[in-house]
Order: structure tokens, then C-alpha cells, then sequence
């Protein structure tokens, strides 16, 4: 089983990285970008894979069989360092500490590598304390940075990284990575493919949580229900609390898992009380699950700005009857219903507004006042509009339009 097996649609990718493995191409620093869920950290880890694994024939590397490859998958290889953060951005102290870790000599395999997920989130003065090592990097180690496009690094950093660019695959590349790997049924994969936009993460949670599949739907349904004033800031409400609730609940499975993982490592039953040696590591944990929760929350509402962006496109699309499928195709009487009503420069506009929102938040304003501001400038008079919301198809017996 190849260590490329899990990046749909990205066939000039790989192509990339195995002449690189091969060393034909081999550099000290990378750059992996591309939009949320084309797989740029996946792509990252199956690099690393491939160089460190054991295999001697080059055109063999990244044979996801061998001791090297599923302990790189599993995160568990003590040459490759998979960096992250739960803050807003890096500290100078993260990028100290990475520094330290570059020039120690690989203990096992011929790479010492280290990935840093969402680069994006170094300050201007963090990245300059990271530049120095990537220009001149011991000859053992490779850096692997991961962030959304070029420009969310610094010239000085890209300049000196060699740019490796995904595409967001599509939704039957993704469909059937999800019938492969995570044994559902073509129609199952493909109303998760289609409603996440082929967003490889979001598609699997949809596709395994009913209670996330939900909860998109009471976002995606949110303009039926801004009618008003009042209903509108209801409807404001509402969406930051499910967005909240969504964000809680992957944050809980997270920690769930990680105490779960540290009571195994100290041989913690999961009833027995903390020893109070021990308090300290998983006060530790705690700490750091509450910094995810923070920017998990801020995460969440912008994906779900992003979900509720395809209510306004597929409205467009039924307007100016180009014929694209839509998104939300199950709710394809009530977006005709909506589409009816209004007209296609409502719907550019409050696409204009989502992003606005979007800006706002990043921006560090309120979610609350931000989702406020952004119902109340897409308020439509239910004249032929009727409120409803519609539960997404269970994906343990879709319904026919999901399965289309």
C-alpha cells in the first residue's frame, strides 16, 4: 500500500515529490500550499514517508509497507517532527525550539524532517527567527512548511522553499478515497464529497457524524429564516451557537482521545484518579485543550460561513440557469423557491457580505456582532418564501437526491 494513496487528484503532486524521493530533485525546504482540505499536510506526511523509508530501489520509496513509512503515517518516528500550534500564531519560542530540533542528527532513518502545519500563523518576527535555519540548514535536515498559498509567507522564507501547489480534488476523487479507506457506499460519499466541496476532512466527518451533518444543515438553512429584524437576529443566534456547538464537539474528541492516550502511557485505567506526580502533565493537556477549543470556536464559524456561501451560489446558479450542479442539491425545491423570490444581485451581495463576515472575524471582531451585521444585510420578505428546514439525508439510507 503506496504512501500516495490518499491524495486524490493529485497526480502532478506525487509525480513532484517521488522525482525528489529518487533524488533527482531533492531540496532542504518546501513549501506545500493549497486551499483548506486539498491535502496539503497529508501530501507533507507522505513526503516524509517516502524518505525515510527503507526501501534501497528509489523508484520503491514510499512503500507504506515497510517500519519507516507507518511509523511516519502513524506519527510515531523519531526523525519526523509533525508541528502544529493550538494558539492564533506561533511564538518565537515555538520556532526556537524547532530550531534546536533541526540540527540533531537523525537517530534511525537518513532525514531529520520537520513539518510545520499552518505556517501561515508565523508573525513577521517569528519567521524572521525561522529564515536563518532554512538558508543555511544542516545537511541532514529538511523543513516542510505547510500554509494556504505563497503569499501567506514571507518573501524571504518562499524565495528559499521550493513550492509545491494542490488543487482541491474532486468530489469523485474524494468519494471514492471515502468508499476505499472508509468503507462507505458510493452514494454515501458522494453526498459527503459534494456537500463539503471536496474537502477531504470535512467530507469524512460529515460522512461518520450524524450530529455534524445536522448541524451543517441548520447553517446552510439559515436564510429562510432571516425574514425580519428580529428573525434575523434569531437566525444570527442560532448560527454562531451551532457553529460553537460543532467546534466543542470535535475539541471533547480530541481530549477525550489525548487523556485517553496519556492514561495508557502512565498505565492509567480510565476510572483511577490522577496520582499527584502526575497532575501536572495532565493539567498540561487541559491547558492546551482549552487553546484549541479558542481557536477550534473561530474555525468552526468560518468554515460554517464558508457552508452557508453555498446557499447564495446555488441560489445564483438556479438564477442564471447555468446548469452546474448544486451543492446542496436536497434542498433543491426550497433554493428554487428562495431563487424565485429574490434576484441575482441579492445573491452576489450577500456572497459579498459572507466574505465581509469572514474579514470581520479574522479581524478579531465579535462573531456575535459580525454574524449579526451579515443577517441582517441578506433579510428576505418571505412573500413566496417559506421557512423550513429539511434534515440532511442519513447516510445510512440516503435519500434519492442524495444519492444523484
Amino acid at each position: 500500500m503506496s504512501v500516495w494513496r490518499d491524495l486524490p487528484g493529485q497526480e502532478r503532486v506525487v509525480e513532484q515529490l517521488k522525482r525528489a524521493v529518487s533524488g533527482s530533485a531533492m531540496t532542504h525546504a518546501w513549501l506545500m500550499t493549497g486551499p483548506p482540505g486539498s491535502g496539503r499536510t497529508n501530501a507533507a506526511r507522505a513526503f516524509a514517508a517516502a524518505l525515510e523509508c527503507e526501501q534501497a530501489a528509489p523508484e520503491a520509496k514510499g512503500c507504506g509497507e515497510c517500519p519507516a513509512c507507518r511509523t511516519v503515517l502513524a506519527g510515531t518516528h523519531p526523525d519526523v517532527s509533525m508541528v502544529t500550534t493550538e494558539n492564533v500564531t506561533y511564538s518565537i519560542e515555538d520556532v526556537r525550539h524547532l530550531i534546536s530540533t533541526a540540527h540533531d542528527r537523525p537517530a534511525t532513518g537518513r532525514w531529520r524532517i520537520i513539518i510545520v502545519e499552518d505556517a501561515d500563523r508565523m508573525t513577521e518576527r517569528t519567521t524572521n527567527v525561522l529564515l536563518k535555519a532554512i538558508e543555511e540548514p544542516p545537511p541532514h535536515t529538511v523543513w516542510i512548511l505547510c500554509a494556504p498559498s505563497p503569499a501567506d509567507v514571507l518573501v524571504t522564507i518562499r524565495s528559499r522553499c521550493r513550492n509545491i501547489t494542490l488543487r482541491i480534488p474532486d468530489n469523485a476523487d474524494v468519494a471514492e478515497l471515502l468508499v476505499r479507506r472508509d468503507g462507505l457506499t458510493p452514494a454515501q460519499a458522494e453526498f459527503a464529497a459534494r456537500v463539503s466541496q471536496g474537502h477531504i476532512g470535512v467530507a469524512r466527518r460529515l460522512a461518520r457524524d450524524e450530529g455534524a451533518r445536522q448541524r451543517r444543515e441548520d447553517i446552510v438553512n439559515t436564510p429562510f429564516r432571516a425574514t425580519n429584524i428580529a428573525n434575523a437576529m434569531a437566525a444570527a443566534a442560532h448560527f454562531v451557537e451551532i457553529a460553537t456547538a460543532e467546534a466543542t464537539a470535535s475539541v471533547e474528541e480530541r481530549s477525550q482521545a489525548d487523556e485517553a492516550a496519556l492514561r495508557e502511557t502512565f498505565g492509567l485505567s480510565p476510572e483511577e484518579s490522577i496520582p499527584r506526580q502526575l497532575r501536572t502533565e495532565f493539567k498540561r493537556l487541559a491547558d492546551a485543550a482549552k487553546r484549541r477549543g479558542r481557536r477550534g470556536t473561530t474555525d468552526s464559524i468560518d468554515r460554517a460561513l464558508i457552508d452557508l456561501t453555498t446557499f447564495f451560489r446555488d441560489v445564483l446558479t438556479i438564477q442564471l440557469g447555468t446548469g452546474q450542479e448544486l451543492v446542496n442539491a436536497h434542498l433543491a425545491p426550497q433554493l428554487t423557491q428562495y431563487a424565485n423570490a429574490t434576484n441575482p444581485g441579492h445573491s452576489v451581495a450577500a456572497i459579498d457580505h459572507i466574505g465581509t463576515a469572514r474579514e470581520r472575524i479574522a479581524g478579531n471582531v465579535s462573531p456575535q456582532v459580525a454574524i449579526e451585521a451579515l443577517m441582517a444585510a441578506i433579510i428576505v420578505s418571505p412573500r413566496s418564501t417559506t421557512p423550513r428546514s429539511s434534515a440532511s439525508p442519513r447516510l445510512t439510507a440516503p435519500r434519492p437526491s442524495a444519492a444523484r
